[in-house]
């Protein structure tokens, strides 16, 4: 299918057509040998509820964003080599099918699809295109992955202590090493971890202690042996805007009341060919 697409008329304008549609707020996704395989609305699993994000499955990315008006306009474009994602499947809640998680070194979240169909479909294309790329440049699947975060309603205390109880006034906070919803008397400390982000970062008093103990045990590591040198991939600008949610809670996701994602006939992806 890449080698069909690759250097087409049709592509060309399906992948200016995306470009178009996330405007001055996105990064350029037109390369030499970049193919638009598939898109679709899926349901992502954000901090505090389940929100529609639009998708795009390119041969070398997968990119996201929040959806302002469906097929026009689009906003907080995420950009994730393919080569750092891992997928596992998961089961069922009373709020979301279909899911499964995508797993990267600097985010993972949990998405679902409208149906068992897509799902599958979405997976396999996916894993199709992981595996084209790992062959090509040689490297291994990735192992580490970042925590998803729980989401805030999962837990109305602190994970960590379970003595404090969440309020308007007691806010939550996500230690970014384990993922948990943790208060802020449990969370003062933050660690550099530059695979997520150059700045320092919050994370729960467990965490640090073992983060601590691990940049000991690595120094002592160091100190016994040369320094290795570490493959790094192909990388990308930031992706614009925060994927906290913190900006689109409420202008973007303009979301059909009465649509049912789950139960409408409607099929919310497409595979091209």
């Amino acid at each position: 299918m890449v080698d069909h697409l690759a250097n087409t008329e049709i592509n060309s304008q399906r992948i200016a057509a995306v470009e178009n549609c996330f405007g001055a707020s996105g990064q350029p996704l037109a390369v030499p040998g970049r193919v638009l395989l598939g898109e679709g609305i899926l349901t992502k699993e954000c901090r505090k509820k389940p929100k529609p994000r639009i998708f795009f499955l390119f041969n070398d990315i997968l990119v996201y964003g929040s959806i302002v008006i469906n097929k026009r306009k689009y906003n907080s474009q995420h950009i994730i080599p393919l080569e750092d994602v891992t997928l596992e499947t998961l089961p069922d809640t009373l709020q979301m099918k279909n899911r499964w998680m995508i797993k990267t070194s600097k985010k993972s979240f949990v998405v679902s699809a409208a149906s068992l169909t897509e799902r599958k479909e979405w997976i396999s294309h996916l894993e199709e295109c992981i595996r084209h790329l790992l062959t090509k440049t040689g490297r291994q699947p990735s192992t580490e992955h970042a925590a998803p975060w729980i989401p805030d309603k999962a837990t109305d205390i602190c994970m960590r202590c379970t003595q404090t109880k969440f309020s308007t006034l007691t806010r939550r906070h996500h230690c970014r090493k384990c993922g948990f919803v943790v208060c802020a008397d449990c969370s003062r400390q933050r660690f550099l971890m530059p695979r997520l982000s150059p700045k320092p970062l919050r994370v729960c008093n467990l965490c640090y202690r073992q983060l601590l103990a691990e940049k000991k045990k690595e120094a002592e590591a160091d100190r016994r042996q040369p320094e290795p040198i570490h493959s790094s991939i192909p990388g990308y600008e930031p992706s614009s805007g925060d994927d906290s949610d913190k900006s689109d809670d409420d202008k973007a996701d303009q979301w059909p009341a009465d649509t049912e994602f789950y139960t409408s006939e409607v099929s919310w992806s497409s595979f091209h060919s």
